[in-house]
């Protein structure tokens, strides 16, 4: 483990010590959990988000191989 300094306003100070006490933890663990989480979360995102940018994009099965027309995909005969 790595011992890192932190300043903080000390009502944020306060706040923290209860949050951690109500937590069962002391400050460093409790930040340190916390901060793992958000790691966890943003390694998890770029790991999802290589994989669907790495994916290929899909071909489109038309029907008959024809493509709908314009009129065909704004066709709206319960409006008119």
């Amino acid at each position: 483990m790595k011992n890192v300094t932190v300043t903080l306003p000390e009502d944020v100070a306060a706040w923290l010590r209860v949050r951690a006490a109500e937590n069962g933890r002391s400050v460093s663990r409790w930040l340190a959990e916390l901060l793992e989480g958000m790691r966890r979360n943003e390694d998890e995102y770029t790991l999802a988000m290589e994989r669907y940018l790495a994916r290929k994009p899909r071909e489109l099965d038309w029907v008959d191989g024809c493509k709908p027309t314009r009129d065909d995909l704004h066709d709206r005969t319960g409006l008119r």
